[in-house]
């Protein structure tokens, strides 16, 4: 379920590009790579009758790539390690990594690629495209803002929500939400 969290993290990333391209395109046009150091994928998962728990990603890569003529056709691919998952409670990140949810010893990438792009408002977008976590793929939407442009960096606030099940993470189910939120950070260098 932190696979699909990730993956959706990715697409979120993808729309975050494509509403800085709505902006301001002659400034923000070209390519970016995301900077982990600056950046931040998280997502929380709710628990009947209150609670839950949240975590993150220490582990994810990306590009963003602007098209100034055609936001639509803006690119985000994003690629999320879920080994790295980390929720401060070693017993429950084992768990995470383990054959019931990401089963990151054998699946050890989520990625995400966006197919389309829509601004939605002066600084937001939805980016939709393909998550791929434990060999399944399926398309999810995420929501971006733009959060800043300056001296060649770039800075989304994304979020989105994923259905854990449709990617064979559904154990604890109905207990724990099937839906995972994600809330994304992500901060992209020039060049």
């Amino acid at each position: 379920m932190h696979a699909r969290i990730l993956g959706l993290a990715a697409f979120a990333a993808c729309l975050a590009a494509p509403v800085c391209a709505a902006v301001a395109l002659s400034d923000a046009a070209g390519s970016y790579t995301i900077s982990p150091a600056v950046s931040s994928i998280r997502f929380t998962i709710g628990k009947a009758g209150g609670g839950g728990f949240g975590g993150a990603f220490g582990r994810f890569k990306g590009t963003i790539r602007i098209d100034n003529a055609d936001v639509g056709r803006s690119k985000v691919n994003l690629t999320i390690f879920p080994e790295s998952v980390g929720t401060g409670q070693g017993r429950i990140d084992a768990f995470l990594r383990s054959d019931a949810v990401f089963d990151s010893a054998n699946n050890p990438e989520i990625q995400f690629r966006s197919t389309n792009v829509t601004r939605t408002g002066e600084t937001t977008a939805v980016v939709t495209g393909r998550l791929t976590a434990r060999g399944k793929t399926f398309s999810e939407k995420f929501t971006a803002e733009l959060d800043g442009l300056k001296s060649g960096t770039i800075k989304f606030h994304v979020t989105g929500k994923v259905l854990r099940s449709r990617y064979g993470m559904d154990v604890g189910t109905p207990i724990y939400s099937n839906v995972v939120d994600f809330d994304m950070t992500l901060t992209g260098r020039r060049g």
